[in-house]
């Protein structure tokens, strides 16, 4: 159900409801039974996406005909005299990562256009991204950056540094279905798959590495944050699971015992 809504308006996140109920992508509609009332899906995320882990001297302005203005260091995104053409119209969303910038079109293609490095050159991945896109997500550090973007069917498509994600060789096919949802933190992304699973890769110690908590992210995982530095994962019991950066979000063992039970989110 989450996908057929992705597709339908590609560059969106969403909750479905029933009733007042909210659904999470685990949810399994035969449990409801009887209380399956009428689904609603709200939209949650418009076409300007906030990158707070990035710095970004260029803009990216969406109007309302679909259409892109651009304006700012011309080689981080503030030119996109590259692809003027294909940013006349029909733009849902704008992503940008500190050095490039990606758009997705309601077709579900995606155009690029920065820093080559950065994931302003999708050309090696160019032909997955013709359609079916329905979210695109960017990381961006100091030293690089790069785009995901998950696609209809639930494979996922990575491009740009790979010191900031855009290497996903270790784990690709474990991306190749069912994923709902991706996650970056600036360093590394976190994946979130229709089962409640998750997997990572990055910059090991920014959270691409989550070889210490794997045993509990196989399962349930309703959502996932970043902060910069590190994640946390917040399963369907309550518990909440961090990795990454000790220092900066991942050691919470001073009060890891409020966290076991009973959270219904997480904010950075």
């Amino acid at each position: 159900l989450f996908q057929a809504a992705y597709k339908t308006k590609p560059g969106f996140l969403c909750k479905l409801l029933n009733g007042s109920e909210e659904l999470s992508p685990q949810s399994v509609l035969a449990s409801l039974g009887e209380n399956l009332d009428h689904l609603t899906v709200v939209w949650m995320r418009g076409a300007l996406q906030k990158r707070q882990h990035a710095f970004n001297p260029a803009f990216a302005a969406v109007k309302s005909d679909g259409s892109v203005i651009t304006w700012g260091d011309a080689a981080r995104g503030g030119d996109s005299s590259r692809v003027e053409h294909r940013l006349q119209e029909d733009v849902v969303q704008v992503v940008g990562n500190g050095y490039a910038f990606a758009a997705v079109k309601s077709d579900g293609s995606v155009i690029t256009w920065g820093s080559a490095n950065g994931g302003g050159d999708s050309s090696r991945v160019e032909h997955r991204l013709q359609e079916g896109v329905v979210q695109v997500e960017g990381n961006g550090i100091f030293c690089g950056a790069a785009f995901a973007a998950v696609k209809s069917n639930g494979s996922v498509i990575i491009w740009g540094s790979a010191n900031a994600g855009g290497d996903s060789s270790r784990i690709e096919h474990r991306l190749q279905e069912g994923v709902v949802q991706v996650v970056g933190n600036g360093y590394a992304f976190a994946a979130v798959k229709s089962d409640g699973s998750v997997i990572t890769w990055g910059f090991a110690n920014g959270g691409g590495d989550s070889s210490r908590v794997e045993h509990r992210l196989q399962e349930g995982v309703v959502q996932v944050v970043g902060n910069g530095y590190a994640f946390a994962a917040v399963k369907s019991d309550g518990s909440v699971v961090t990795w990454g950066d000790a220092a900066k979000g991942r050691d919470n063992s001073r009060v890891e015992h409020r966290l076991q039970e009973g959270v219904i989110g997480v904010v950075s």
